[in-house]
């Protein structure tokens, strides 16, 4: 059994012995909300990568054929001009062999054999050429509509490669937009332990315990409160935007006796706590919402130290533009 599926069982079974069965069952829909969502944005990402890599691939393929389309074409070309001159050597000699004919009749019996014998042989080599001219022909119009099949195919490739650079673009402005608008809703916490950042296409709002919580508690300080209203004016105005909270301790174990089982316990309690206060009189869709708590697993900090220990003891609220644009160009493809 995978690791996370112990976890899951675990947190399970501790979530069912301490809270009421309803609340177990919502936080754990929360928690496979975010799994998947997670799953999602990762084979995206994946997809796009791959098709991406594939695409270029195909077109590095397609010039490498057309550039020797266009040599072998060439060379054709040059053969074609040269059996042209050869052809018209013969058929001047073969005209001149035929009006000489009759003079050279009045030779030997001899001499007319050996001419008409020549002049047998210059003509079914005239014959020779000609059959290969037509074949040489032949073949040129064959590369010709390969060569215009396969520049259709890579103006379509191209295409498709400019659409998808382009949606890729458009989602980028939009979460670079979005940052900028968090980061000034947010500016008078700069300083209070809130940092904005983007990374991998989606924008991470970090909030230190200091700003949120007390050591140990999962109720949110008056401060904190106040910059998660700020932040909910902005998510109201983009509806288009999924949000993910995220809790995250530090590697101290929790006291034993006291109201948590351990630090996966306290950091989904303190996620579901910021998502209670972002929902609360705001008209944010609750389906929008995730709730995730990832414990001391996923450090900023992995050093044992007291400095790295409240760097990772934050709460994290992770802003995702939706990904339906780029959805439908796969699907079609």
């Amino acid at each position: 059994m995978k690791l996370s599926n112990i976890l899951a069982a675990l947190l399970a079974f501790t979530l069912l012995a301490c809270v009421p069965p309803r609340q177990f069952r919502d936080i754990q829909r929360e928690n496979k909300d975010c799994q998947e969502e997670r799953d999602l944005l990762k084979g995206v990402n994946e997809k796009l990568s791959v098709e991406n890599n594939e695409l270029k691939s195909k077109i590095e393929v397609i010039n490498d054929n057309i550039t020797k389309l266009l040599e072998d074409s060439i060379k054709k070309k040059s053969d074609l001009a040269e059996l042209s001159g050869e052809y018209e050597q013969l058929r001047q000699r073969y005209q001149d062999l035929s009006n000489s004919q009759e003079t050279i009749i009045k030779g030997s019996e001899k001499e007319i054999k050996k001419l008409l014998e020549q002049l047998k042989t210059t003509q079914e080599d005239l014959y020779s050429r000609e059959d290969e001219l037509n074949k040489i022909s032949r073949t040129l119009d064959d590369k010709k509509v390969n060569l215009d099949r396969l520049k259709t195919e890579l103006e379509e490739r191209n295409a498709r490669l400019i659409e998808l650079e382009s949606i890729l673009a458009k989602k980028d402005s939009a979460v670079n937009a979005l940052k900028y608008i968090v980061s000034e809703a947010l500016l008078g916490f700069k300083n209070q332990g809130l940092t904005v950042s983007e990374k991998n296409g989606k924008v991470y709002v970090s909030l230190e315990e200091k700003l949120l919580f007390k050591s140990g508690s999962t109720e949110v300080d008056a401060k904190g409160v106040i910059a998660l209203k700020e932040l909910v004016k902005v998510l109201e105005h983009n509806p288009d935007i999924n949000i993910m909270i995220e809790g995250h301790t530090d590697d101290v174990p929790v006291i034993p006796g006291s109201a948590f089982q351990d630090n996966w316990d306290l950091s989904v309690q303190r996620a579901t706590a910021i998502v209670r206060i972002l929902l609360d009189g705001s008209s944010i869709n609750p389906k929008r919402l995730t709730a995730s708590g990832k414990g001391e697993f996923l450090p900023v900090d992995s050093r044992k130290t007291t400095e790295a220990r409240q760097r990772n003891r934050r709460t994290e609220i992770i802003l995702t533009p939706k990904l339906d644009e780029l959805f439908k160009i796969l699907e079609t493809n």
